[in-house]
């Protein structure tokens, strides 16, 4: 189906549901659907909810206030919630399904507000590559009823990049940025400690011009992942000296960096074919 198609469908299907509530996290897949959505139904039908954590970066809440205002997105109907997932013991265990748990707590707020504002449908902005890899936060969807239109019309992360671009979104090439949470094997407990620790790393490295990245907390160890093409820099005169001063006053005691360099989902990779169904 061609892109055009696929986004008159996407129309369709958010005029039938009249009034919505998107979990909006600045990310590119759901800064997309709140532009369709604001688009199909006008900004009065749709409610933009962001939801704010230890999990998540400060700067990226402030991001979200900014494109919900380029968006068009009323004032009244941008909301902040702040989640608890670390309250629960089973998200801080860090099973191999803790996205579940972190989900399923959002989606059920989402579904509360909904009733409060008389929206139909709450939306997420999962899209059809997410079907590829390890996704439990897509079974907490699927039992609260939440609504995927770009997963649904089959549009991939490509598309959605492209027409972010073509529609002047200015997050359009903006890399990926999982929960702080993912960046923890699992199994090994997730604290407010640790998630500091990656979000000092990560925000450093960024401050030196690396872009998609990943520090990844295996205890005293950091395991960073760059791009392939940007791994030529760590032969700066000083750099990695800097990188490894930095991060060891973090508390990271071993700095390393992954040969394979960055990929979505690395921690996915020790799962066997039986866990990650």
């Amino acid at each position: 189906m061609m892109i055009e198609n696929k986004i008159d469908a996407i129309a369709t299907r958010l005029r039938s549901l009249g009034r919505v509530v998107i979990g909006f996290s600045g990310g590119i897949d759901s800064t997309l659907v709140l532009k369709l959505a604001v688009d199909a139904l006008g900004p009065e039908n749709v409610w933009a909810v962001t939801g704010d954590s230890e999990s998540l970066l400060p700067e990226e809440l402030e991001q979200c206030r900014a494109l919900g205002r380029q968006i068009g997105i009323l004032q009244a109907n941008f909301m902040e919630i702040r989640t608890n997932e670390l309250s629960d013991p089973k998200y801080r265990a860090n099973p191999i399904d803790r996205c579940f748990y972190c989900k399923h707590e959002l989606f059920s707020r989402l579904q509360e507000i909904a009733r409060q504002v008389g929206a139909s449908s709450v939306l997420d902005g999962s899209n059809a590559d997410d079907k590829r890899d390890w996704r439990p936060g897509r079974r907490a969807a699927g039992e609260l009823g939440v609504v995927s239109p770009l997963a649904e019309a089959s549009i991939t992360k490509a598309e959605i990049r492209n027409l972010a671009k073509i529609l002047g979104l200015p997050n359009w090439n903006k890399p990926a940025l999982a929960c702080l949470s993912s960046r923890i094997p699992y199994g090994s407990e997730v604290t407010v400690e640790k998630l500091n620790q990656v979000a000092e790393a990560e925000r450093f490295l960024r401050s030196l011009g690396f872009t998609q990245l990943r520090v990844r907390h295996h205890d005293k160890i950091a395991r960073i992942e760059l791009l392939k093409d940007e791994m030529p820099r760590l032969n700066e005169a000083g750099l990695t000296e800097r990188i490894v001063s930095r991060l060891k006053e973090f508390g990271f005691t071993y700095i390393t960096i992954d040969l394979q360099g960055y990929r979505s989902g690395s921690m996915n990779e020790g799962l066997t074919k039986d866990q990650d169904k």
